[in-house]
């Protein structure tokens, strides 16, 4: 098999990929990385210094490529299915990015930092950072609640790349900041996320790990 993705079932970065790979029926290898074994932590950095998943391997062009939104790119450029994930309208597909950017920069980087400080040790952790993610994660619902009002998904009729980005994006956010009642199309949003096919299988997957997951919902 030609593609290969180094990744973590729990990890909201990875999720976005394996969206786009499963929205497409993409085939492709799933190779677990325990960065707490030293011999698979030595491998992992040996093709891909800066050691973040996930990481796509691709044998038959020899490339190795990391950053998901750049992998989505490839995947959409060199193996691409019945859909794309970025549209080939130029206008539309600056859009796309931009909406990419916004889950991964204005969602996902908050709620990261809110997990990430649950797992410090005590006297080491940022509460006064954490309270700023947490007012971040507001001003983003409340932005991404004007946003859906009259959308089905991120940039419309169409799933694309923005909607891989926003579904671990959200689906975490919300453990950590609950997205509630009064934001309703927010909420509506990240519902049909989660039934989405190609997120359910995700999620699905990730099942097992959850116990994992250290964040406490506000």
């Amino acid at each position: 098999m030609s593609l290969t993705l180094y990744q973590h079932p729990l990890a909201s970065f990875c999720w976005k990929v394996l969206i786009a790979l499963y929205e497409n029926g993409t085939p492709f290898e799933a190779r677990l990385v325990d960065l707490g074994n030293e011999a698979e932590r030595a491998a992992f950095l040996k093709l891909t210094p800066m050691g973040k998943m996930p990481v796509l391997r691709d044998e038959a062009r020899d490339r190795t490529i990391p950053e998901t939104s750049i992998i989505i790119e490839y995947l959409d450029t060199h193996y691409p299915g019945p859909k794309r994930l970025i549209p080939a309208e130029p206008e539309l597909a600056l859009r796309t990015r931009l909406s990419d950017r916004f889950f991964d920069l204005y969602v996902q980087e908050p709620m990261q930092k809110i997990v990430g400080d649950e797992l410090r040790p005590e006297g080491k952790r940022d509460p006064h950072g954490v309270a700023q993610a947490r007012a971040a994660l507001r001003s983003a619902y409340a932005f991404l609640e004007q946003e859906m009002a009259t959308r089905r998904w991120a940039m419309g009729d169409d799933f694309t790349l923005a909607d891989c980005a926003a579904a671990p994006a959200l689906f975490y956010a919300d453990k950590v900041v609950a997205i509630g009642e009064e934001r309703p199309n927010t909420a509506a949003y990240l519902s049909r996320l989660m039934a989405r096919p190609s997120f359910a299988r995700v999620l699905e997957e990730a099942k097992p790990y959850f116990h994992m997951f250290p964040g406490k919902r506000e």
